[in-house]
C-alpha cells in the first residue's frame, strides 16, 4: 500500500511537471510581435477622427495612435506598424487566424465577443465610451424613432448596430425595413443617394460621416441614443502575455493624463523623479523603481516610450476629437474620472 502510495505521489508530481513545462512551452503572440519586429494592427481606415487613410497612404485617428502606443511599447518604435483595412464582418476572423495581432477598429466591447462561445477574443479596456444613434435629414422634420415608423433604415450588416436597431424597433412596437451595407462608407452613400430615410451608427461614426458631407448642417443627429457602445482594442482569447501588454499599454495613457505627464513636461517629470527618490508611484509609473515593465514582458520604461509617441489618452483625443479637430466630439464620458468623466486607471504598482 504504502509503495502504491508512493508512485501515486511521483505520478502527481510528475504529471505537475509536464504541464508546468507544457505551459512554458506556450509562445505567446507578444514573443512573435517582438521578433517580427514590427506591430500588425487591424483597422477601419474608413472612419475620419478614428482611423482614417490619408491621401498620403499613412493612417489618422484615436485607434491609429492605440497601434502606435502599443508598437511603442512592445518594438520601441511606434512607426513600426502594418495597418490591415478591415470590413466589420472580416475583423474577428482576421484576429483568430494570425492576419492581425491586434485588432483596433471601434468594436464594441460585449460579453459574446469576449467569451469563448461566441468570437473568443479578449478586450483591452475601453478607449471610446460611444452610444448609438440615428441621422436623418434636417428637411425631413423628424425629431425622435417613432417618427420613422415604417421607414426605411440603412445599417452595417454583422454589426451590434444592426441588432440594437431591431431591439429599439421591437421595444417600442414600431416597424422598419432595413437596409443592408457591409462597411460605413456603403452606409452613408445608401443614406446619401436617398436609398432610405436614416441612417444609424455609433454616434461618434455618424459625426464622422456627417463632417465630411458638402453640407453638414442639413443633417442632424438625433437625440435619443439606441444602446451603449463601450468601444475597445482587442486580442486573442487565451492568451494572456499579450493581453495583459496590451491592457496595460491603454490603461497608461489614461493613467498619464492623470498624472498630468505629457510629450512636452515628460523630459520635466523624468528629471523631478530621478531627483526625488520619495516619489515612489511617479517612480515607478515611468520605469525607474519597480519592475513593472518586466512583468508584463515589456521594458521598464515603457510608459515613457509610449508618451514620447503619442501623449497621454487626452492628447490623443484632442488630436484627433477635440474641439479644432475636423471631427469635434464632446469628451463627455471620455474624460478622465478626476475631471467628472468615467475614464480611470488601476495603480501601476
Amino acid at each position: 500500500m504504502k509503495r502504491q502510495l508512493a508512485i501515486g505521489i511521483m505520478s502527481l508530481a510528475l504529471l505537475g511537471t509536464g504541464c508546468a513545462q507544457l505551459e512554458s512551452s506556450k509562445s505567446s503572440r507578444l514573443e512573435l510581435i517582438q521578433k517580427r519586429g514590427e506591430l500588425i494592427c487591424g483597422v477601419s481606415g474608413k472612419i475620419p477622427g478614428f482611423s482614417f487613410l490619408k491621401s498620403d497612404g499613412s493612417y489618422q485617428g484615436l485607434d491609429v495612435d492605440v497601434c502606435k502606443a502599443v508598437a511603442a511599447a512592445m518594438v520601441g518604435d511606434p512607426n513600426k506598424v502594418q495597418y490591415r483595412p478591415l470590413t466589420a464582418p472580416e475583423r474577428f476572423t482576421a484576429l483568430k487566424t494570425g492576419e492581425i495581432d491586434i485588432l483596433s477598429r471601434n468594436t464594441t466591447f460585449n460579453l459574446s465577443r469576449d467569451s469563448i462561445g461566441g468570437n473568443g477574443v479578449t478586450f483591452a479596456p475601453v478607449i471610446f465610451h460611444d452610444g448609438q444613434g440615428i441621422m436623418i435629414k434636417k428637411e425631413q422634420e423628424i425629431s425622435r424613432i417613432e417618427d420613422l415608423n415604417k421607414a426605411t433604415i440603412c445599417v452595417g450588416s454583422g454589426t451590434t448596430t444592426e441588432q440594437n436597431l431591431n431591439d429599439a424597433f421591437q421595444e417600442r412596437d414600431l416597424s422598419y425595413t432595413p437596409i443592408k451595407y457591409q462597411d460605413l462608407n456603403q452606409v452613408v452613400a445608401g443614406y446619401l443617394q436617398g436609398r432610405c430615410k436614416a441612417m444609424t451608427s455609433d454616434r461618434s461614426q455618424l459625426a464622422a460621416a456627417r463632417s465630411g458631407f458638402k453640407n453638414p448642417k442639413k443633417h442632424i443627429i438625433l437625440d435619443q441614443i439606441l444602446s451603449k457602445e463601450p468601444l475597445a482594442p482587442a486580442s486573442i482569447g487565451g492568451d494572456q502575455r499579450m493581453s495583459d501588454a496590451v491592457r496595460w499599454v491603454i490603461y497608461s495613457l489614461i493613467a498619464a493624463e492623470e498624472f498630468n505627464i505629457n510629450k512636452q513636461n515628460l523630459d520635466e517629470k523624468i528629471i523631478f523623479a530621478n531627483s526625488n527618490p520619495n516619489q515612489t508611484s511617479l517612480r515607478r509609473f515611468l520605469g525607474i523603481d519597480g519592475g513593472l515593465g518586466e512583468k508584463i514582458g515589456l521594458e521598464n520604461d515603457f510608459v515613457v516610450r509610449i508618451i514620447k509617441s503619442t501623449g497621454n489618452y487626452g492628447e490623443i483625443y484632442n488630436r484627433h476629437l477635440g474641439p479644432n479637430s475636423s471631427v469635434p466630439i464632446p469628451r463627455g464620458l471620455n474624460q478622465s474620472y478626476k475631471n467628472g468623466g468615467i475614464l480611470i486607471s488601476p495603480p501601476l504598482k
